[in-house]
């Protein structure tokens, strides 16, 4: 076999990418049980996520940016090292502490979807290469429903710790086939790592993302929130400012204000809000017992089991999609599939009595999933200059977690704010949350239809020049048309 061909180098991405995915949400139904067993509160066991989130929302543009300097598969391989290293130490964790350690350098592998994008752009055929985006896009969606699945059976036979030590065995072969068989990528930026510019970025994100994922427990108007807030405002005029006067720019900025990304980026910052808080609540809502008026009480498994036409529908809508994209252009996908997340959450906020009533909308949500995070990914590579993709890329999937802390910390507010005397959420709380979970994907469809239409061009050269780079006139005309 080619040791290079698409086919392989698709796998192993794959492989590595799905697995970060994965671990997203693999570990979030069975928090309760760590905090059990390892004797910590329900607030300090919620960092097990937190840390996470905040850790790949640093790394990720940050390695996007150094795989398009110093080569694709070398950040990649570094990248899989730590999501290894991260979940060996998790595995072995023997306090609430070292886990939230743990979290923080799987985090790191963040880096996987910029830098797997990037390598399919410049390692596919012209003609294959939204294909490969939308199916790698598809494997991502997948993962990160999938975790909610697999995490009840995985617990339920062997021990929460099986939640790491299965991704050890999987990650530590992707290692050794991805140093073997994913080419280097030949297209490489110019310049070095603006180290201020990092700083900065990772300032404003840790300063935006912790007040809004602990607003429910420190309270919107407490100091905390609000003197973080400030901070980042702060910091991210300052990294704007240092980012526009920078030789090496971390972000090109002339490159996120082209229509095609900064209409996709806001789309994409709506539609996370909808979709990470459909993952976090969902499951929950179908766990909380029938004494509460509403709800299944089903087990962690059996809230799995009602995900599963979820994951299945992301994976037929991801791959179809791509196929299709010749016919249905990723605006329309995009469009479209936010007015699929909608319909869903607006299903679940008129209808929910039963498991099938769940079962339909969680379907119906897949399949805008599925769409929309295949056709975001392919109009943000096909819109950059070959040598901003990592980093551009990687700012999406930030901005679309940006948009996800949100939604969630506001449906937290909406089900936490209304109580039943037991103490257990009131049905209404969730039902206005699922109808502004689906206000929010609405929004995102709107913003899809003022993404450009993409003209036919000819395909550009491997190297980008200089002019490209920095976003000529020439080059917003092939990229933003």
């Amino acid at each position: 076999m080619n040791r290079h061909s698409p086919r392989l180098t698709f796998g192993v991405l794959a492989v590595g990418a799905g697995v970060y995915a994965l671990l997203q949400s693999l570990i979030t139904p069975a928090l309760p049980i760590v905090q059990e067993e390892m004797h910590t509160t329900q607030s300090t066991v919620t960092w097990v996520m937190t840390a996470y989130l905040l850790s790949a929302s640093v790394f990720t543009p940050i390695l996007g940016r150094v795989g398009d300097l110093v080569g694709k598969k070398r950040t990649l391989v570094a990248a899989l090292v730590a999501l290894l290293v991260g979940c060996l130490v998790a595995a072995l964790a023997p306090n609430i502490a070292v886990l939230i350690l743990a979290r923080v350098i799987q985090g790191i592998a963040g880096a996987l979807f910029p830098l797997s994008f990037g390598i399919i752009r410049d390692e596919f055929p012209p003609g294959r290469v939204s294909g490969g985006i939308s199916n790698m896009s598809a494997v991502i969606a997948v993962g990160s429903g999938l975790g909610m699945v697999l995490a009840g059976p995985i617990v339920g036979a062997l021990d929460y710790r099986w939640l790491f030590w299965l991704p050890v065995i999987v990650v530590a072969g992707t290692v050794l086939l991805a140093h073997r068989y994913v080419p280097e990528s030949p297209s490489r930026s110019e310049g070095s790592v603006d180290w201020l510019s990092s700083v900065l970025l990772s300032g404003w994100l840790v300063a935006l993302l912790l007040p809004v994922s602990q607003a429910s427990q420190w309270g919107w108007a407490s100091t905390k929130v609000l003197g973080l807030l400030a901070v980042a405002v702060v910091l991210f005029a300052a990294w704007a400012f240092n980012e526009s006067r920078s030789r090496n720019p971390l972000i090109d900025l002339r490159v996120m204000r082209l229509p095609a990304v900064w209409t996709t980026n806001t789309a994409a910052l709506l539609f996370g809000a909808g979709m990470y808080a459909m993952w976090a609540f969902l499951p929950g809502f179908v766990q909380m017992p029938t004494s509460a008026g509403y709800g299944f009480g089903s087990s962690v498994t059996g809230a799995g089991l009602l995900m599963l036409p979820m994951v299945a529908a992301m994976f037929v809508a991801g791959v179809v999609g791509g196929r299709l994209a010749g016919r249905f252009p990723a605006k329309a996908q995009l469009a479209t599939g936010a007015l699929f997340g909608s319909a869903a959450c607006a299903l679940l906020a008129a209808r929910h009595g039963s498991p099938a009533d769940v079962a339909v909308a969680a379907g119906v949500f897949g399949l805008g999933i599925g769409l929309a995070f295949a056709s975001m990914s392919n109009l943000i590579v096909h819109a950059v200059p070959a040598a901003q993709t990592g980093a551009a890329t990687g700012m999406n999937a930030n901005i679309r977690t940006i948009g996800g802390s949100m939604g969630a910390a506001l449906m937290t507010g909406l089900v936490t704010g209304h109580l039943q005397p037991g103490g257990r959420p009131a049905e209404s709380g969730y039902t206005d949350g699922f109808a502004l979970l689906a206000a929010f994907c609405l929004a995102a469809a709107l913003a899809a239809l003022l993404v450009p239409t993409r003209r036919p061009t000819a395909p550009a050269p491997v190297e980008a020049p200089a002019e490209a780079r920095r976003g000529t006139p020439a080059e917003r005309e092939v990229v933003g048309g």
